[in-house]
């Protein structure tokens, strides 16, 4: 490796805490806004059983959470690098 490579594992592990960080807060709001959705409708069954259950909140949720996982282990290994060099 050369010695300007960690430079890249620096900057691609912080756009992936930048980018697990925003799918978070997109993921909760995409849930908080289908619940609320639901409740303002007469047959709340859906609401309050959660069935059927959409995944597709907590899919982007869980992604976030291992980007920001993949993110900090780059920061780390680029900052490894560095200190190694």
């Amino acid at each position: 490796m050369a010695w300007f490579d960690w430079y890249t594992l620096v900057g691609m592990g912080g756009l992936f805490v930048v980018l697990g960080i925003v799918g978070f807060f997109w993921g909760s709001y995409e849930e908080r806004s289908y619940y609320d959705n639901i409740a303002n409708r007469p047959d709340v069954r859906e609401f309050l059983d959660r069935l059927p259950w959409r995944p597709e909140p907590h899919a982007i949720i869980i992604g976030a959470r291992i980007a920001v996982i993949v993110g900090v282990f780059m920061l780390l290994v680029g900052g490894g690098y560095w200190l190694w060099k």
